[in-house]
């Protein structure tokens, strides 16, 4: 890749249905033979790792399609913007919201808080993330998890301290609970008893798990591969619908910003006290930035029409950074954390930039 032995961290963000994107840049990593050294994932993020890590190299694929309900061969939609299209997605993500998901989530709220179709005792929500679990242990063999690379790293967030709370398959043993805790978002999912904490989406605190990669120290240096599933950056709104769309990504999008703008400024700071503080640190920044088709309820859109595309997106977006990669412009001997974010021209990476992000406010 490099000509540089690098450890390779796969870092896997929240975002409900899109990350069916996740899913198509692994695919595109498995054709490429690039395997992560180590995984770590917020909500579906963690949901996604787990399939990934919890099953043998020659398994992983099938399982993250079983999941996503992808077939192989599946072509993304080539249909037009049209308002047919969106009222195909939107009509998908009220389906999602009023139905439920089979093998995903179901409905409480249709028949009034007391409505309790699954018997359990958790928290009072929207809907009952049980079926999830169940999924969960027919796709991920949690046995395996626990005693194979690449280990997993699985965020959440405790209700009642806001503390961010991860699992690291090394040190802890983590199960569907676990994973359906680190995809608990509010008030949609109840939050999931572990222990002694009661926990709730890592997206509430943390969406893109930067932490526990970043914070330990390496002895080599490390690639991380960040997947984010909303845009920083998109046309101004035009409509309701665009304004609501657009404030549910920034309310994700800007943790990653400002997280890895700290980052950044915390290992320079590391760097210049301490010589040799620790490896050099190269972060491929990738977001699902194609999202001109989407709707405001996106993340309740599991057609099989909209997981394709974005699957389709995924695979584009990481074939066309591995490409880079093999090329040997990205750096991975400077000191501290590099990042390089992609520029795009009509929705296609054409090139990646180094980027330094500041925590300071923009002056108006």
């Amino acid at each position: 890749m490099t000509g540089v032995a690098v450890r390779v961290a796969l870092l896997l963000s929240g975002g409900n249905a899109l990350g069916a994107y996740q899913a198509g840049a692994y695919e595109a990593m498995h054709e490429a033979g690039l395997a992560p050294d180590l995984v770590a994932g917020a909500s579906i993020g963690a949901i996604n790792g787990a399939l990934i890590c919890g099953n043998p190299p020659d398994r992983r694929l099938s399982r993250l399609r079983t999941f996503w309900r992808v077939d192989e061969d599946d072509l993304p939609s080539t249909t037009a913007l049209s308002f047919s299209d969106d009222w195909r997605r939107t009509a998908a993500a009220l389906t999602s919201a009023l139905a439920g998901q089979p093998g995903r989530f179901s409905p409480r709220h249709l028949f009034g808080a007391a409505w309790n179709p699954l018997g359990n005792l958790e928290p009072a929500s929207l809907y009952d993330s049980a079926p999830l679990g169940a999924t969960l242990k027919r796709l991920v063999d949690f046995d395996l998890l626990h005693t194979a690379a690449p280990p997993l790293t699985v965020a959440a967030v405790d209700l009642e301290t806001g503390e961010d709370v991860v699992f690291d398959t090394r040190t802890h043993h983590v199960g569907p609970d676990h994973l359906r805790a680190s995809s608990a978002l509010l008030p949609a999912f109840p939050p999931v008893q572990i222990g002694e904490r009661l926990l709730g989406d890592a997206g509430l605190s943390a969406n893109l798990p930067l932490d526990s990669v970043l914070g330990a120290h390496a002895e080599r240096p490390t690639l991380c591969l960040a997947l984010d599933l909303l845009p920083l950056r998109a046309p101004r709104p035009a409509s309701l619908g665009e304004t609501l769309s657009r404030a549910q990504d920034l309310q994700f999008a800007t943790q990653s910003r400002r997280a890895i703008a700290a980052w950044q400024a915390i290992l320079d700071a590391r760097t210049n006290a301490i010589q040799n503080a620790s490896a050099p640190i190269c972060l491929l920044h990738l977001a699902y930035d194609d999202q001109v088709r989407e709707v405001s309820g996106k993340a309740f859109d599991f057609s099989q029409a909209s997981v394709a595309a974005r699957w389709q997106s995924g695979l584009e977006d990481m074939r066309s950074a591995i490409e880079w990669l093999d090329r040997g412009v990205l750096r991975f001997d400077a000191p501290g954390l590099t990042v390089y974010q992609p520029i795009r021209s009509a929705a296609r990476i054409v090139s990646f930039e180094g980027v330094r992000l500041s925590l300071t406010p923009r002056s108006g």
